[in-house]
């Protein structure tokens, strides 16, 4: 109602129905809170459906949101207008249409030998959605504009009281010069409408759903079966989880790791950064009766101590600059399943008090709320801190800690599981060329040697880093000395224990040689690793020459 008078639809004015400040923030389509979404924007989402769920599955995700939003607009229209003409609300839907900048409605002209016209049916003109679909996928075989046939039905559907269908029998996206729709009562579409159907109801939708089930159950079919294959490229027993245990050390890791995976409680998996903390926490969550839920990993040192308690917790809308919704928070996101939070010890001292409470009262309060929310949740946590040193220091809670710390699992450094170096280089190896494509089958006895003398500081990232520069500099088909890190080639040859006493002066004639031959004879490279002047390096070589007689 206008200055007293019902507007006809036909005179509906954008300027009358969208109310805005000039200088920003919400604004309002008929009294409802309305978005301006840039239609390339909406293009480039459609684009990621179609890739994603094919085009059945984005046809019913698109076509059911073009319901919901006919409906909204229909609803909204009925609290401001009291029209009681069916040819009112079918002329409103089409100016709605129009005003909102989906498409221009124009009514179709029909000629004499036309027959009975149908429920409704219009010429669509500059259609956003049949423009987004040209300039990403090209002409289709099909018709094209699916939001805008579920916003029609949706809206007459509503407007009506009963079922109304609305499909395009022409569109642009498909080589038309014009979209053109036509709509019916399901009860006149007849036979016609079944194909439609299931794109209004979620059931193509569903059998998407359940397809890319079976998909994600045919990947996890290959992915075991890769798994097996890297285990006998490295030439080690196969085991389940995949991860190379050839050391006793880490044997007895995974045996304590599955054992744990069998009862719901904390578990702290103590460690050097890089060691495989996180894969055995996995293999935890794998083998729990929680595997069919999520597993979620939040690094707690990359995130800033202002948005922690958000990221665990949660927040509601409004509860501080930029929170403009509701979210849910990793506690929450993680309902049925397990909680990963590495590098727990990098927590700050205001967020433990929080973090205790959440796991002693199995409930969570988001930021900006008053009332708890009950989790269902496992938590493992990891460090490569020592915590009871922390807890000595005052920088860490010792009733945390404990909390943490009811199983704990420390994960060995690499340089302590020298039987996985070999097995893991070879696995990492596979991997690396399989992703690049190289043909590159081993490595020579020198770098084999030369991996098992590097001490690894960088732990199992840091060989699967190295292995991976080798591969892609490796011109052969073994990885060569030359391909290998500069640290890493220059790491000196490992202590050797021998059944008998050597004098000081043989041992050191070893070590000396041996870093020279390392050095492919560079007398200078070879002075500068031991620490000695290149004079000195001449004087013992000369005294070695003359020991041996040569």
């Amino acid at each position: 109602m206008i200055g007293g008078k019902t507007v006809r639809p036909s005179d509906l004015d954008l300027r009358e129905l969208l109310d805005f400040d000039p200088k920003g923030g919400a604004i309002r389509f008929a009294g409802e809170r309305a978005l301006l979404l840039d239609a390339v924007a909406l293009g480039l989402l459609r684009q990621r459906l179609i890739q994603t769920l094919g085009a059945s599955g984005a046809r019913a995700v698109l076509t059911q949101f073009g319901y919901a939003h006919g409906v909204r607009s229909a609803d909204t229209l009925r609290s401001a207008f009291p029209w009681d003409s069916e040819r009112d609300w079918k002329t409103a839907g089409g100016r709605v249409h129009t005003l909102q900048g989906l498409v221009e409605v124009e009514p179709l002209e029909r000629l004499p030998g036309d027959g009975p016209p149908p429920f409704a049916e219009s010429i669509w003109k500059d259609s956003y959605e049949a423009e987004q679909h040209l300039l990403y996928q090209g002409l289709s075989e099909e018709p094209v504009c699916w939001s805008l046939c579920g916003f029609a039905s949706g809206y007459l559907t509503t407007v009506n009281g009963k079922e109304i269908y609305c499909i395009e029998e022409k569109c642009v996206g498909k080589g038309d010069a014009y979209c053109q729709m036509v709509g019916r009562p399901k009860e006149e579409w007849g036979e016609a409408i079944v194909p439609h159907l299931p794109f209004f109801k979620g059931e193509c939708l569903n059998a998407v759903l359940r397809g890319v089930t079976e998909q994600l159950k045919r990947a996890e079919s290959r992915l075991r079966s890769r798994k097996k294959e890297l285990a006998r490229a490295a030439g080690t027993q196969d085991d389940p989880s995949g991860i190379v245990a050839r050391s006793e050390a880490m044997r007895q890791v995974l045996d304590l790791a599955r054992r744990s995976a069998r009862v719901d409680t904390t578990v702290l998996l103590s460690g050097p950064s890089g060691a495989g903390k996180e894969r055995v926490a996995r293999l935890i969550h794998e083998e729990s009766a929680r595997a069919g839920g999520p597993f979620v990993a939040v690094n707690c040192a990359a995130v800033a101590e202002s948005l922690l308690e958000s990221e665990l917790f949660g927040h509601a809308r409004g509860a501080f600059t930029g929170a403009t919704h509701d979210r849910p928070g990793l506690f929450e996101a993680a309902g049925g399943g397990t909680l990963f939070l590495d590098e727990v010890g990098e927590v700050p001292a205001s967020m433990q008090a929080k973090l205790l409470r959440a796991l002693q009262e199995r409930e969570v309060r988001r930021v900006g709320e008053n009332g708890s929310r009950r989790i269902d949740v496992r938590l493992l946590a990891a460090t490569n801190k020592d915590l009871s040193a922390e807890v000595g220091a005052g920088r860490f809670r010792q009733d945390l800690f404990y909390r943490l710390r009811v199983i704990e699992l420390r994960v060995p450094p690499l340089r302590d599981r020298k039987e996985d170096i070999l097995p893991l280089a070879r696995t990492f190896l596979a991997e690396a060329a399989g992703r690049m494509g190289r043909s590159v089958a081993g490595f020579t006895p020198e770098v084999a040697d030369q991996l098992l003398r590097h001490r690894w500081p960088g732990n199992v990232r840091e060989l699967e880093n190295a292995i991976e520069r080798a591969v892609a500099l490796c011109a052969g088909d073994r990885v060569q000395l030359d391909d290998l890190p500069e640290e890493v080639r220059s790491a000196p040859p490992a202590a050797t224990l021998w059944m008998e006493p050597r004098h000081l002066e043989e041992v050191e004639r070893s070590h000396i040689i041996a870093v020279l031959e390392q050095n492919g004879g560079n007398r200078h490279r070879a002075a500068s690793q031991l620490g000695i002047g290149t004079a000195t390096l001449y004087r013992k070589l000369k005294r070695y020459r003359g020991l041996s007689g040569s």
